[in-house]
């Protein structure tokens, strides 16, 4: 199965400044290895021709990191660099000149979740999608919005963070049909969660995929702290 996955990778990490505030957040140490370390390796299992590391803030110390240990990664890779912050979308439509796969997964560096991207591509392929979003059905999402969709597994919806929330929650992974996303004429910076997702929900064909496997967001510095311990047990498993 021909694809590709870029890693967004070019985050400061103004939430996890207190703890974390001299690299950039994918580089964070758990247990004493780089969170990036934990998603490469999680990368590695499945079928991906290329990563392709959308790196800005900091850009110098990821590839340093990911040169320096070339050898332990089962797939090509190459940088797209930003020289000024181009946004979550505009980062997307720098790297895929580097891509040439029909469809593309898109993850952040900041966050670990679970999926199957061998079920996940097929979910994309089965329903003929524009996007599939990863989500992660969650009891307590107050950090999070979450995401609405009919039993056809349609995204029908996006609501805001508020207080005392549960249901799906967007994941941060996402597989995307390439000719779909780049017959839309975006600018050089945009955000693709508001102007994208949002946006084009009823301009584009987007659907759901589902699974209540491991999910961390180390945005901020109590979830950091839980990485340490679960993680490492994660990894012990998998």
């Amino acid at each position: 199965m021909h694809r590709d996955c870029i890693i967004l990778a070019g985050g400061m990490g103004t939430r996890l400044q207190s703890v974390v505030n001299d690299k950039p957040k994918c580089l964070a140490e758990v247990n004493g290895k780089p969170f990036l370390y934990y998603i490469c390796q999680h990368l590695s299992k499945y079928h991906f021709c290329k990563v392709i590391f959308s790196v800005g803030y900091k850009k110098d110390m990821v590839i340093d990191y990911v040169m320096s240990h070339r050898d332990e990664f089962k797939f090509a890779f190459d940088f797209a660099e930003e020289d000024e912050p181009l946004g979550t979308g505009g980062a997307i439509l720098n790297a895929l000149q580097y891509s040439d796969t029909q469809d593309f997964f898109v993850i952040n560096g900041d966050t670990f979740f679970d999926v199957n991207y061998d079920e996940m591509s097929f979910w994309q392929e089965n329903k003929m999608a524009d996007c599939t979003l990863a989500l992660k059905p969650m009891q307590n999402a107050d950090r999070y919005g979450l995401v609405n969709m009919n039993d056809e597994s349609q995204i029908i919806g996006f609501e805001e963070k508020k207080t005392g929330s549960s249901g799906l929650i967007n994941g941060g992974v996402y597989c995307i049909f390439r000719n779909s996303f780049l017959n839309i004429p975006f600018p050089q910076k945009f955000s693709f969660e508001k102007d994208y997702l949002e946006k084009m929900i009823n301009e584009r064909d987007m659907i759901g995929y589902v699974s209540d496997n491991y999910f961390i967001d180390i945005g901020i510095p109590e979830d950091y702290a839980k990485a340490q311990t679960e993680i490492p047990a994660l990894f012990s498993t998998i």
